[in-house]
């Protein structure tokens, strides 16, 4: 009986932080990424419509924060992209194979995939740490790229949990239970 209340509470908190870890990148994704895309799209217009065609004075840097704001879109998405389930996956032999190779092939690259992004988030944190040694920053303004490689290595890093997360409902289920944002079909 122990081993089963123990399970209970595993499962239970495993499943306590997977729902944490939805609602987090809900939350983020969605506020500060749509927060992002309305800077955007408002600068866009003034930058082009106002200032480039009806005051022939264009905005000097526009193109860098518009490109740094991409990063951060893309940095906030990823994680939520594949919670969802939005990302791409190609199934083409999984109907030749048996159920328990289709499983364990799934874990593989999972676990493949989480090692590759661990690698990655530690490499863009180097390179954020390097970042003003090496001056890289945006070519108008002079923006370090020293905050984005940082975003970009906390985002490898969330995926790579995503991927976590992801192997142990398969090794418990079989199959990885995505999240729903919004109601409607598109």
């Amino acid at each position: 009986m122990p081993n089963e209340s123990n399970s209970g509470k595993t499962r239970g908190g495993t499943r306590l932080g997977l729902q944490w870890l939805d609602a987090l990148l809900s939350w983020t994704s969605l506020a500060c990424g749509g927060a992002a895309l309305v800077f955007m799209t408002g600068f866009s217009v003034l930058n082009v419509l106002v200032m480039r065609k009806a005051l022939n004075s264009p905005i000097v840097g526009a193109e860098d924060l518009l490109i740094l704001a991409l990063v951060v879109i893309v940095a906030l998405s990823v994680s939520l992209g594949a919670r969802t389930g939005a990302h791409i996956e190609i199934e083409v032999l999984r109907s030749r194979m048996s159920a328990g190779f289709a499983k364990w092939s799934m874990i593989f690259v999972k676990l493949l995939g989480a090692a590759l992004l661990a690698v990655m988030a530690w490499r863009l944190w180097h390179s954020g740490q390097n970042a003003v040694r090496f001056g890289e920053t945006t070519q108008q303004l002079l923006i370090s790229f020293e905050p984005f490689y940082y975003l970009l290595a906390l985002s490898a890093a969330i995926y790579a949990v995503v991927l976590a997360f992801d192997i142990w409902q398969l090794l418990r289920s079989g199959k990885v239970a995505s999240i729903k944002i919004g109601g409607g079909a598109l």
